[in-house]
């Protein structure tokens, strides 16, 4: 299958928008598809359904197209297989004017082994029987949800959340904690990964919570590849923090920027907030007013967080090194509490976490 082209209409169809430009996801042409089958040849290559609806949230949709859509024959592996697919009857309508023309219905789901869904119209909104319904057959087969944004309302509606934690944007949380009071709403993670349900924040983390799935089938080499042609960070488990997930101050000549280059290479030594004060010559209260001003975090609270990414690295590059040796090595201590850091920071355990990204 290709990715959707950019086309305009001359003549809208009957309840369309006027001026509207119109995606058109049609078939390839022959030797195209050629290319494609060889490329996604085998069971290895899962098919993904991207549910496209009306009053679609573009760049959500656009994420998920962008990463599964296109042949990537240079990583070496079976690529994905994508379809995509009208959760309703068109004409589809998305942002900016755009009309969405879908190859494929939610029939498609029967056969999915990622559904991803974008951003739903709206909260408020209770989805159409038909879409739930074709979500849970799927759910119920074996397939991954994956939402995006809003999205995560389809499977709250589908009561596919239930007992789970689960994430979405933060103007949308505390409406979906209270509108369904058996799901765990985690307000502060980028994307929640339950195993066969995977959640994500706002827009942007889609983008996070797709490549970490990436990173799940097919390794770090090929996420990191992958990530390099968006132009992207590879992966940014756990929480907001992830936003700024090792953070520096803008003046890299400031004592706080010294400060972190030092500590970030003696990471074994014990480090209280009066001696990184002494070694930045300021006042503890000095330190860590300017930390936070420079970093967003509090002194102790960066210094675990640069520990945790410091661990995350020998992970995933040291195979010889043992869990022990890493901990002591990232200044987390023993294994215990290296387990425990990486629980708080919403990671899989130590173990896992190299099995998954080693």
């Amino acid at each position: 299958m290709s990715r959707p082209r950019l086309a305009s209409r001359s003549k809208p169809r009957a309840g369309a928008l006027t001026d509207a430009t119109t995606v058109v996801a049609k078939p390839a042409g022959p030797a195209r598809q050629r290319r494609s089958s060889r490329a996604a040849a085998g069971p290895e290559a899962p098919l993904v359904a991207i549910l496209a609806y009306d009053r679609l949230c573009m760049f959500e949709f656009g994420c998920a197209v962008e990463l599964f859509a296109l042949d990537r024959p240079e990583l070496g592996v079976a690529w994905y297989r994508h379809a995509i697919c009208a959760a309703e009857a068109g004409p589809l309508r998305g942002t900016g004017g755009v009309r969405v023309e879908a190859p494929h219905t939610l029939a498609m789901l029967r056969r999915a082994d990622i559904v991803v869904i974008p951003g739903w119209r709206d909260a408020a909104e209770r989805p159409p029987e038909p879409l739930l319904k074709a979500v849970r057959a799927a759910h119920a087969r074996g397939a991954r949800l994956c939402t995006i944004c809003s999205g995560v309302f389809v499977l709250a509606h589908a009561g596919l959340l239930e007992g789970r934690r689960a994430t979405t944007h933060w103007r949308y949380a505390e409406r979906l904690a209270r509108e369904f009071p058996g799901i765990e709403v985690d307000p502060d993670a980028l994307y929640v990964d339950e195993g066969q349900v995977i959640t994500s924040a706002g827009s942007a983390a889609g983008l996070d919570m797709l490549m970490h799935l990436v990173r799940r089938d097919h390794g770090a080499r090929v996420a990191n590849a992958v990530a390099q042609r968006l132009v992207m960070s590879p992966h940014r488990e756990g929480g907001q923090a992830q936003f700024v997930p090792r953070p520096m101050p803008t003046d890299e000549s400031s004592p706080i920027a010294v400060l972190q280059d030092w500590l970030r290479a003696h990471p074994r030594e014990v480090h209280t907030v009066a001696s990184m004060a002494g070694r930045a010559a300021m006042s503890a209260r000095t330190l860590q007013r300017r930390f936070k001003e420079a970093t967003g975090l509090a002194p102790l609270e960066w210094l675990t967080r640069e520990r945790v990414a410091i661990a995350k690295e020998l992970l995933e590059t040291r195979e010889a090194l043992d869990v022990e040796a890493i901990a002591d090595l990232s200044g987390l201590g023993s294994p215990e509490s290296m387990r425990r850091h990486f629980r708080l920071m919403g990671l899989p355990a130590p173990s896992r976490y190299r099995r998954q990204f080693g």
